[in-house]
């Protein structure tokens, strides 16, 4: 028996599931499913992220508390995940006691390794608001593109940015001209990874992605630097270090500790030693995700796992989609191109939604969605080609047997190919590659029906 674990991206609590969404998550549950029939060792975990800057700003704009909208929202993703067939170990919530005080206690460790220090910057300060300001505090000009811009993101060009990044900045609540002003943080020492995880990207060059292999190398060869845990924030994660009271593990740090802190819960519950799990040296472990999200996985999560014990395995699979737009744009809450997985399911159904996106999903390149695909898919392939095998086999017993299947002599050539096909797309699937295992299965379907 193996050990699995399987991640999959944590969503903002601050909106409902989109079909983005659906498509970087869906592996991760198919994985999982294959792996439990295998009989394996299979922990499947992913939860709601509460505590980032765009749940703070949907709470202002409602007059809300930051809590009400993440608890609300991780609710609706529980009911959209499970009305989509997921089937997780454990989905849970980053503003858990558990988690919250399990990051707090490898907080510590990384402190106590030496991978995180303090260190005074400068950083943007409002002195009519009288507080440092966060990226998503700051609204200006783009420097890329000269659209509209927040600290973090271009609302226009969808570029990532820090503040630095921001031309003509201002305070988002009041709207005055911030001025630099020295504040201290804590830093992770990332830089000091820098070889290690190049080596281990190397190491994985022959099974990752492409695209997991070209942004991690691409961020690589702008050279690592050291990057800040904490936060001038009131909402997330207290850090557990005196003199820090008014701040916050950064987000980015604490979410993807998640699948560390939910693999440990889930392994406790079942009376599992997790520390044998989390180090066994063959544990195979995959992470479902977004494009977006590549570079958190493959160079910070590592460096966050060695600088907390060198024996943590780090992931073997990184099953990362490419993006699936509306009209060749990317979908966006700002447009209003989002169809939520909710309403898909609602008209289609879950089977055929997790089918269609599986087989004509971005798994190795942009897609476009369309509902008229979808529904000429779903006739084609699961009526006309499943539908079809199936209600054969039924009419065929029903008809020639009486409703019972008896003993008999099998061609040679059909066993051997549905032990070749049963071996192919089991070892495709362990790969991450999901559309090819499909397309296997369907051929072998089409071959069946042809035999009749």
């Amino acid at each position: 028996m193996r050990n699995i674990l399987i991640g999959g991206a944590w969503p903002y609590a601050n909106y409902m599931l989109h079909i983005g969404h659906l498509v970087a998550l869906l592996p991760g549950d198919i994985i999982a499913r294959y792996y439990r029939l295998k009989h394996d060792n299979v922990v499947f975990v992913s939860g709601s992220d509460c505590h980032g800057t765009p749940i703070t700003e949907r709470a202002k704009k409602e007059g809300k508390k930051p809590s009400d909208i993440a608890l609300y929202y991780h609710n609706e993703n529980i009911k959209t995940l499970e009305k989509a067939g997921f089937s997780y170990d454990m989905y849970t919530l980053t503003e858990s006691n558990y988690h919250k005080e399990k990051v707090k206690e490898y907080f510590k460790k990384m402190i106590d390794n030496g991978y995180i220090y303090e260190k005074e910057e400068k950083q943007d300060y409002c002195s009519k608001c009288g507080k440092f300001l966060s990226d998503r505090e700051i609204v200006g000009i783009c420097k890329n593109c000269g659209g509209t811009a927040k600290g973090d993101q271009c609302d226009n060009c969808f570029a990532s940015l820090e503040p630095s990044d921001i031309l003509d900045k201002k305070c988002s609540t009041c709207g005055s001209s911030p001025i630099l002003k020295n504040n201290k943080h804590l830093y992770l020492a990332l830089s000091r990874f820098q070889n290690e995880i190049q080596n281990f990207i190397d190491d994985r060059a022959p099974i990752w992605r492409k695209n997991a292999l070209n942004e991690s190398r691409k961020f690589l060869s702008m050279g690592l630097i050291d990057r800040a845990t904490t936060r001038q924030l009131d909402w997330g994660i207290e850090v557990p270090v005196d003199g820090y009271e008014d701040k916050r593990i950064y987000v980015w740090i604490e979410a993807v500790l998640g699948y560390i802190t939910t693999a440990e819960r889930v392994l406790e519950e079942r009376k599992q030693d997790f520390y044998s799990f989390i180090t066994d040296p063959n544990l195979i472990s995959y992470y479902s995700i977004g494009k977006d999200n590549i570079p958190f996985h493959t160079i910070i999560y590592p460096a966050i796992l060695k600088s907390i014990d060198t024996k943590f395995q780090l992931p073997t699979y990184i099953i990362s989609c490419e993006f699936m737009n509306m009209q060749d744009e990317k979908m966006s809450k700002s447009k209003g191109n989002l169809i939520t997985i909710n309403d898909l399911i609602d008209e289609f159904g879950a089977s055929t939604v997790r089918y269609f996106m599986i087989s004509n999903g971005p798994e190795k390149k942009d897609t476009n969605f369309s509902k008229g695909e979808l529904i000429q898919v779903h006739n084609k392939f699961l009526v006309g080609v499943l539908g079809n095998f199936i209600n054969r086999n039924l009419s065929f017993i029903n008809k020639k047997f009486d409703g019972h299947i008896k003993e008999g002599i099998v061609d040679d050539e059909i066993i051997s190919l549905t032990r070749n096909t049963y071996n192919e797309a089991s070892s495709l699937i362990e790969k991450g590659e999901l559309r090819a295992a499909l397309d296997l299965i369907m051929n072998y379907v089409v071959l069946g029906n042809k035999y009749y």
